[in-house]
């Protein structure tokens, strides 16, 4: 072999080895961003959840279940509970619940129910045993309340708690990069701050968290009914930008933005557990909703259920967990509105 070719050919192969080196140091160094990104997700989320966690205390377990169930392999429901804490507002620790939604999972089926439960929805409030608005429940005595009257209302367990302030929400909405939604009209609508800020136009929309936490919390324009399906479109509008392949980098700004504005009896594990669900695809989602009418009384507005939706729905949501469905469960634990309007009258807004 000639000098000259030899040369060359050594030439070649030091670029061919050169461009092996830094094709193994590109993959390298990518290999430890990846890894050194979900570390910093995986301290950002165990943080975050031991700060958010705030069990329970005293509360027993529901009838329904012998065994604690496991999110990953069990069916089982949270309620989603949306609450106003503004200094605005001052209502102290426990504010009403601005928004009451639960979910029911079946892993098996790869399923959700969303049902959400209109804030003036007159029921049996266990806390101070007589009826009342739904919204009340949780000013009277807090989470425990809540829940006790949601149980109580459905006749289902409640497995698990999320509460999320406004804060949280806004912050969420606008970590995952906004939502699309459709806006069913045009309104000057208040802010988190109940200012008239916020101006909806009609037609499908990217929003970002304020103009969406509008859109979910306006029932002036239409019933305590839409409401609840507009926040239903809202939470699944939510988890399909949340499960996208274009948010994963998204997740830590997801997870500093709940930070100190949320809370939950689950544990990181627990919540981890949950994205079974979101292996290979969106699950699907079935919003579900009692039908009722408005009852409109000297001493306010109440949302009254139809005893048939309501036996219908209770029955819908035992299927789906997997539970006896019982007969007609019918309670007789109506007082006079006149007596549960008392404290309403006062603290109403």
């Amino acid at each position: 072999m000639k000098r000259r070719d030899y040369k060359k050919r050594q030439k070649k192969l030091s670029k061919k080895r050169l461009y092996l080196k830094v094709g193994f140091f590109v993959t390298l160094s990518t290999f430890f961003v990846v890894a050194a990104y979900a570390a910093s997700l995986q301290k950002k989320a165990v943080d975050a959840a031991d700060r958010a966690y705030e069990a329970i205390p005293d509360r027993p377990k529901p009838e329904a279940r012998e065994v604690a169930v496991e999110p990953a392999h069990d069916n089982v429901s949270i309620l989603l509970i949306g609450v106003d804490d503004s200094e605005e507002r001052a209502q102290g620790d426990n504010s009403r619940s601005d928004a009451l939604l639960v979910a029911t999972l079946n892993p098996t089926e790869k399923s959700v129910k969303l049902l959400s439960i209109p804030r003036d929805s007159y029921v049996y409030i266990p806390e101070i045993k007589k009826q009342d608005k739904i919204t009340h429940a949780h000013a009277y005595g807090g989470t425990k309340a809540a829940i006790d009257t949601v149980e109580e209302m459905l006749d289902i367990p409640i497995d698990y708690y999320v509460k999320m302030n406004f804060n949280a929400f806004i912050e969420v909405v606008d970590a995952l990069g906004g939502i699309e939604v459709e806006v069913p009209y045009n309104r000057l609508e208040k802010d988190e701050n109940d200012k008239n800020a916020i101006q909806l136009v009609k037609g499908v929309h990217r929003l970002d968290g304020r103009h969406a936490l509008a859109l979910a919390r306006t029932r002036k324009q239409d019933s305590d009914l839409l409401r609840g399906q507009r926040q239903q479109m809202i939470i699944q509008a939510m988890i399909k930008e949340a499960t996208s392949v274009k948010s994963i980098t998204k997740y830590g700004d997801v997870i500093d933005a709940l930070g100190d504005n949320m809370k939950t009896d689950m544990t990181l594990k627990e919540m981890m557990s949950f994205l079974e669900y979101a292996k290979g695809g969106i699950p699907d989602v079935e919003n579900v909703n009692i039908e009722g009418y408005d009852d409109w009384t000297p001493y306010g507005y109440y949302f009254k259920f139809d005893e048939k939706s309501l036996e219908d729905v209770k029955f819908q949501l035992k299927s789906h967990l997997e539970l006896e469905p019982e007969s007609s469960h019918l309670t007789d634990n109506s007082t006079s509105v006149t007596e549960s309007a008392d404290w309403a009258r006062e603290n109403e807004y």
